[in-house]
This record gives C-alpha cells, structure tokens and sequence, in this order.
C-alpha cells in the first residue's frame, strides 16, 4: 500500500506546530489532524476567567527562531490566554503550517500494519489514511476529568468545565455561582469570578498552595535587555531543573537560621512566581525544610484572610509541592469578600447534584451556574481516549493497563514508529513545557532524518531499555517528596487508574543527557528494521 504521509502529527497545539514545521524543513510528508477549530493546543481550549501561563511569558515561547524571539512583543510579565493564543496563531500564520492541518477533525484510530510497517489511521471524519510514523502532540492536560458526582445531569442551569471554557464571553453578574475545585484554574479563575457574581460558593476537597504571581505590564528596557541577552537566557535555562531561568539557592532550608530563612521566603514572596521553591535547594527533598516552606506560606494565609475558620480551612494540609503549585492573583483575598463562601468538603465528599444546585454535608446549595474546575485526566487521558493498536492488534490502552511505561517518553515497546511528544516518562509537566516540547521535537526529527539516511523503515525500543527507563523514572521519584501525595503526578484524581508516578522528576538537564547518549550511541536501546 502507498504511504500518503511520512507522519501523522495528533494534535496543533505548541507540540505539533514545531514538529510540523521541523519535518518539513527536513523534507518529510506530513498531516495534522487537530480537534479544534485553531491551533493553540491548550491555550485553544482553556478559556476559563483569569487563564494565564504560570512561567514567564518571556520565557514561555519558541526559541528554535531568533527572529520569531526579536519579533514578537509580549505585553504582561504572565501573559494571559488570550496573548498566548494570539502568539499561537501567528506562529502559525508566519511559518505557514495552516495548509498541512486538518482542523475539527479527531483521531479514531490508528492501527499498525505489521505487513507493511506503516500506521492506518482513521479519523472522526471517515478519513483513512496511511503513515509511516504516528507522532502524537495532544498535551498532557488536555482530556478534561468530569466528576462523577449523582445528579450531575439534573442541574437546570449551565454548567461550564474550565478545561473546556466556551468560545464566548461568560457573564457571571448578578449570578450565584457554585464552584467546584481549588486547582490551578479554580485559583486563577475564582477572583475574577467573584468580582461579577452576585454569590460565589466554593467547594474544596483539597486545599492547595500558591504563591502570588505579581504580574505587571513588562517594562521596555526591560524587554530589550532579555532581547538582546535570549540566547545567554536559553541556555542557562537548559541547565535548570524546570528549564526556567531563575536562581536556584544551593542551601538547606532546615541548616539556615530563622531569620535569614525568613528572607530569603520573603524576598523569593515578593518577587513571585514559581522559583518560590527555589528557595532552598532541600525543599522537596527534606520534610524538615519542607515544612518550613510550608509553614510560611500557611503563615500568609493567616495574614491575608480575616476569618479564623475560613483562613484554617484554606490552609494546605500536605507537603509543599507534593501537588502542582499554584501562582494566583488576589486568591486568599477573595476570601474576605461578603459574596464568597468557602465549603470544606475534604471530610465527606460532595451528595448530589440537584437540579437547582447541590447538596453537601446534609445542607442544600442553590445557584444559576455550575462551575467545574475538576482539573484533567493527565499524561494519559487524551493518549488512552484514542484507539492506538501496536503489533498484534494490542491496544495502547491494554498495554497500559497497570499505569504507562515508556522508553524515553517518547516510545512504547510493541508499536513501532510510535512517538509522543513530552509522554508520561518525561520531565514535561515538571518544567517549562515550551523548551521540552523542542527538545522532544528535535529528538524525534533527527531521528527520522537518521532513520532515511540509514533506509531503515521501523524503529521500536526494546523491552530491556523500556524496563531500565521505567526504572530510572520510579527511582528519582522515589528519592522526592513529590510522590509522596495523592496528585495528579500519580493519577490520584482518576478513580480507578493506576497510581503511578507518571512524569520524570530527575530534571530537565539530566534528561537531555539522557537522550543524547542513546543517539551517541547509535540509538542505544532501539531496534531498528
């Protein structure tokens, strides 16, 4: 049968825009199906109020184009969903990938053809189409979790979902409004939220951290100086854990005074943002110095909210960035207003969705609009929901069954020419997507490249490797406290999945190291046909 692509690409958000455009400048085929009606990826769907990148906009971007860095002005220190998005399109429109995508078209199957050694894939659209290499670009929080709460298709007002926020402007004034979660989007999404809603009730199951964000216009002079400075700033990027460029401070938490631990808090408090953890260098590998991270910001917490039983109940039980942290603006304070309402339904989960509101700890809520801010079905969700077939007819989600394994995360033993940008196994989540995201798409296209100058047509880790990468990834998380909670890391928030520790913990720099010895190496690990 005749190949109509080298590749399929899954998916037009930041992963496969790259890909698409690396696999061309090499001169491969390739196609995108994409779900959406626009490219973005993440930044297309999230919507919600308050959606905002939680890393640096200067630093959340491509830098595989120096013009594309000197070209394009970001506005805000944490730039909002709709900058991103507009940053999206026109790197769609100025590398012009639009002609090779497929949009509102959803992936349904693909299936390895072992006679032929190439990908049948099927779309929503009755597309059939024939590959070489499947490379998947979906995102690893791109399959939203809708709770299975009683009752939650009797509610007669709209429910919303932040992972999949209208196209349209949602007006909350004068609304009461229920919310469930305290996550990511809820935390960003919940003071806009109260500033229109005539009530705003919360439901919390778990309290989360967060630090604020401290987001401002960026300043020109500013802005020139990282312009003139990216490459310097992109490389000592690459030396980070997170693969963002702050400083990380090489003390003990638990080893430094009081009073100057207390300084350094507050000075990484101030400044904002995620290298709050970057505080100490033990935070996450000490309970004691944990704790005092913890303590801190529990201590904000108390400063910021008036009532004492509200301000408790808000207050992080767990380890400090055991769960994703958070960067918010105005969050606690919203607390002290006299149209929100905290319930802490961490004892006894919520009863039933009624069909005018909910009902929770025996009392009855009534609201106009429902509000799911319940978080997504991560690393694997949007992976699983497709029917991938590898040799043999298995399907991806079998293989799967007792929690994902991965060589590299990047390639599954027993579906060859399989790829899947930042899969479970890598540091994805753990860092700045958009650095991680090249480097897996570079990985991959040089592989290909490699592959055709070899004529080698297949290429599939073997199990050795696979069980040796599994191994490396469940020791460095073992060593953290990071896997020591019920998060999405391990898909806790999914009854019924298994608990594994999906991402790789052990740091960016430690990972590209990684794959490049295997490329040294001849592709150490592979097999290849």
């Amino acid at each position: 049968m005749s190949v109509d692509f080298d590749a399929v690409i899954v998916g037009a958000g930041f992963g496969g825009m790259y890909m698409l455009h690396r696999l061309r400048d090499k001169g491969f085929t390739a196609r995108v199906f994409e779900a959406g009606s626009g490219v973005g990826g993440t930044w297309y769907w999230n919507r919600y109020p308050g959606a905002r990148c939680d890393v640096e906009s200067v630093q959340y971007s491509y830098q595989f184009s120096p013009e594309l860095e000197q070209e394009w002005e970001w506005t805000e220190r944490y730039a909002t969903q709709p900058e991103i998005l507009r940053y999206a399109n026109h790197v769609a429109d100025r590398f012009d990938l639009r002609r090779d995508i497929r949009f509102e078209t959803r992936i349904a199957a693909a299936v390895f053809d072992e006679t032929a050694n190439l990908w049948r894939v099927e779309t929503d659209k009755g597309d059939k189409v024939a590959a070489r290499f499947v490379i998947t670009a979906m995102g690893c929080l791109s399959s939203p979790n809708t709770p299975k709460i009683p009752g939650l298709a009797d509610f007669k007002g709209p429910t919303y979902h932040t992972g999949n926020w209208p196209h349209k402007d949602v007006d909350f004034t004068a609304k009461t409004v229920g919310v469930i979660g305290t996550g990511s989007s809820a935390i960003q999404s919940i003071p806009i939220m109260a500033r229109q809603a005539k009530h705003l009730t919360v439901f919390q199951r778990t309290a989360n951290y967060t630090v604020p964000a401290h987001n401002k216009p960026l300043d020109p002079e500013y802005v020139r100086q990282v312009k003139a400075s990216y490459r310097e700033m992109r490389q000592r990027a690459r030396t980070k854990p997170a693969g963002i460029d702050f400083t990380i401070n090489p003390a003990s938490a638990i080893a430094t005074p009081e009073e100057e631990r207390r300084r350094e808090f507050e000075a990484r408090w101030t400044y904002g943002g995620l290298g709050f953890m970057a505080s100490f260098s033990d935070l996450l590998l000490s309970d004691e110095s944990n704790k005092t991270a913890a303590d801190f910001v529990r201590s904000k917490i108390r400063d910021v909210v008036k009532d004492p039983t509200t301000a408790e109940a808000l207050m992080p039980k767990n380890i400090i960035g055991c769960k994703r942290l958070c960067v918010d603006t105005g969050y606690w304070e919203t607390f002290n207003r006299p149209n929100v309402t905290l319930v802490d339904i961490s004892d006894e989960p919520i009863e039933r969705v009624t069909a005018s509101g909910l009902r929770a700890k025996g009392k009855d809520y009534r609201f106009d609009c429902l509000v799911l801010a319940t978080g997504f079905d991560a690393m694997t969700g949007a992976l699983l929901k497709v029917d991938i077939r590898g040799r043999g007819g298995v399907a991806l989600k079998d293989k799967w069954s007792e929690g994902p394994k991965s060589y590299l995360g990047l390639t599954v033993v027993g579906f060859p020419n399989l790829f899947t940008i930042t899969g479970p196994g890598s540091p994805s989540v753990l860092t700045n997507m958009l650095p991680s995201i090249e480097q897996h798409v570079d990985f991959i296209a040089d592989c290909l490249e490699t592959l055709r100058s070899k004529g080698v047509s297949v290429i599939e880790p073997v199990e050795e490797a696979q069980e040796a990468w599994v191994g490396q990834v469940g020791n460095a998380a073992n060593i953290t406290l990071r896997s020591t909670c019920s998060s999405w890391y391990v898909g806790a928030n999914i009854p019924g999945k298994p608990r594994v520790f999906m991402p790789y913990i052990g740091g960016l720099p430690a990972y590209i190291a990684a794959c490049e010895t295997v490329v040294n190496n001849d592709y150490e690990g592979f097999a290849l046909a």
